[in-house]
């Protein structure tokens, strides 16, 4: 496209966006890692784990922001933590991914197991992946 001044140029180069969700604060390039929401109705500043996308009334704060978070006074920071997410795996999830593979290598083991699971119950018809095709019960 181009002005009486010559071709219009981005405000930001295209090799320069970054899929990354970055800070919020002005001037902080840094990768976000928290996401701060408020709640007014109840005067309290909520800062989470990163949300998983970006919503237009919440803020991604990087480690820095999020650390030094403080809310106006007479508000309230609660400061929730991802206690689902394990910081490192464990010995414990290596083996079981591991187990997973194993199981997953032995297709022909798990057909004979549903062979004999469905000779072992009369109403069942037929069975495709995990749903089985039943006999209607005669009255």
């Amino acid at each position: 496209m181009e002005s009486r001044r010559g071709p219009l140029k981005s405000a930001v180069p295209s090799n320069v966006v970054s899929p990354v969700r970055r800070c919020s604060r002005t001037a902080c390039g840094r990768p976000a890692v928290a996401t701060l929401t408020y709640v007014y109705a109840d005067s309290t500043a909520v800062l989470g784990p990163l949300a998983t996308y970006a919503e237009p009334h919440c803020y991604d704060l990087c480690a820095e922001h999020s650390e030094r978070l403080t809310a106006p006074r007479g508000w309230e920071v609660v400061r929730l933590t991802d206690a689902s997410a394990p910081g490192r795996p464990s010995g414990d999830d290596l083996e079981a991914l591991a187990n997973a593979v194993r199981e997953a290598a032995r297709p022909h083991e798990r057909a004979a197991e549903a062979g004999g699971a469905r000779a072992a119950d009369p109403m069942e018809v037929a069975r495709r992946g995990h749903l089985r095709v039943l006999r209607s019960p005669e009255p």
